[in-house]
C-alpha cells in the first residue's frame, strides 16, 4: 500500500482523446503520478497556496474567458502566475481555438500543452476514471478471477484444488475469464476493487495434464474479458471432517483486501462435487444478498424463529500467498 504509481503522459494522451499542441520532451519520458486534476482559474489570480504541480490543469470556457477579458500585461502576469508553477501538462477542452500568446507561455516554462474536443465536465470525469485505475493500490496474489453472471468472482486456494478446472467449466457454460493463476487486483475506490490478468499471461489457463491452453482461441473472444470488479471472493479447499463449514449462511464472511472488506465463503472440496455449478449459485445468492434478500434469514423466519443478528467474519484467503 505505501508503493506509488505511475502513468506516461504518453498513455494518457492515447487513451483520452488528447490532441499534442506543444511537448517540452518525448511523452513517454514525462509520468503523470496523481489522479487528482485541477482548474487554474484561482491560481491565474495569484493565489497559489496549495496549488499542486503534479496535477493535469483542464482549462475551459470558464479559463478562456477570465483571460480574454483581461488586458496584454494583466493576462500574461496571470499565465506567469500559472506556468511559473510548472503544471504536469494543460488540456483546453471544448476543441477551443487556442491563441498564440498561450502557446509561447506554455512553451517559455515548458509546460506541455493538449486539446480535446470534448466538453470539460465529461473529458473531466474520464480522466480521472482513468487516472484512478492506472494509479490504484495493488496487488497480485494466486487465483482465478471469472465473471459469473455479471459478478466479478475471485477464486483462491491451494495450487491443484480445481481452480482452473472450475474456470474451463463455467467458460463452457458462458461465463467469462479474466484471469487465471495471478491476478493483479487493484484499489480503484474506497470500496471497490478490479481485478485483471498481467498482460504476459493473460487469456492462458494452466490445467495440469495437459498444460497451457489459451482460452481466447480454443473458446473464442466472448470466452474473456480484460478486467472485472471484485464482487465476492471463492475460497476453495480440501474436505476436512473436523472443521465445522458453514451451513445456513447467516454470518457475514469477508475477505480484507488492500483494505477493502470483500463477501466470501468457503467451500469444501470432495470428489464429486460441480465445482462450476457451486460458483455460480454463489454468485446468484451473493447477487441476492445485494438487492436485500437473504434466503437463511428468510427460512428463519417461516419457521417461526427470531431473526438472528448475523455477525461479522474476516477469513484468511492467503495463508500461504505472499
Amino acid at each position: 500500500m505505501s508503493n506509488s504509481y505511475s502513468v506516461s503522459l504518453e498513455n494518457v494522451i492515447k487513451n483520452n482523446n488528447m490532441e499534442t499542441v506543444y511537448l517540452p520532451r518525448p511523452a513517454d519520458e514525462i509520468m503523470i503520478t496523481t489522479a487528482e486534476v485541477n482548474r487554474p482559474g484561482i491560481v491565474m489570480t495569484g493565489y497559489t497556496d496549495y496549488f499542486d504541480p503534479l496535477r493535469i490543469q483542464i482549462l475551459g470556457w470558464t479559463e478562456f474567458g477570465f483571460l480574454i477579458n483581461m488586458s496584454h500585461d494583466d493576462r500574461m502576469k496571470a499565465l506567469s502566475y500559472w506556468l511559473s508553477l510548472r503544471p504536469a501538462a494543460a488540456v483546453v477542452t471544448r476543441g477551443l481555438e487556442i491563441p498564440d500568446y498561450f502557446v509561447e507561455a506554455c512553451k517559455k516554462y515548458e509546460v506541455p500543452l493538449f486539446k480535446t474536443q470534448e466538453e470539460t465536465s465529461p473529458f473531466l470525469a474520464a480522466l480521472i476514471a482513468y487516472l484512478n485505475k492506472e494509479l490504484a493500490p495493488r496487488i497480485t496474489r494466486h487465483g482465478v478471477l471469472v465473471e459469473v453472471y455479471g459478478e466479478g468472482v475471485l477464486i483462491t486456494g491451494d495450487s491443484g484444488v480445481g481452480k482452473s478446472e472450475a474456470a474451463i467449466e463455467l467458460i463452457k457454460r458462458g461465463h467469462r475469464l479474466i484471469a487465471d493463476d495471478a491476478v493483479e487486483i487493484r484499489k480503484i475506490s474506497d470500496n471497490s476493487l478490479l481485478g485483471n490478468s498481467p498482460t504476459n499471461i493473460r487469456h492462458f489457463i494452466e490445467v495440469r495434464g495437459i498444460g497451457i491452453i489459451d482460452a481466447r482461441r480454443i473458446f473464442g473472444m466472448g470466452a474473456v474479458k480484460l478486467s472485472e470488479k471484485i464482487d465476492m471472493v471463492i475460497q476453495l479447499e480440501p474436505w476436512d471432517s473436523t472443521k465445522a463449514y458453514d451451513r445456513l449462511g447467516l454470518d457475514n464472511e469477508y475477505a480484507r483486501i488492500l483494505d477493502v472488506k470483500v463477501p466470501a465463503i468457503t467451500v469444501p472440496i470432495t470428489p464429486g462435487r460441480n465445482l462450476a455449478v457451486i460458483v455460480e449459485t454463489a454468485a446468484m445468492n451473493n447477487r441476492q444478498k445485494k438487492m436485500g434478500y437473504n434466503a437463511a434469514k428468510d427460512l428463519m423466519l417461516s419457521l417461526g424463529m427470531d431473526e438472528v443478528q448475523p455477525a461479522d467474519k474476516e477469513v484468511d484467503i492467503w495463508q500461504n500467498n505472499d
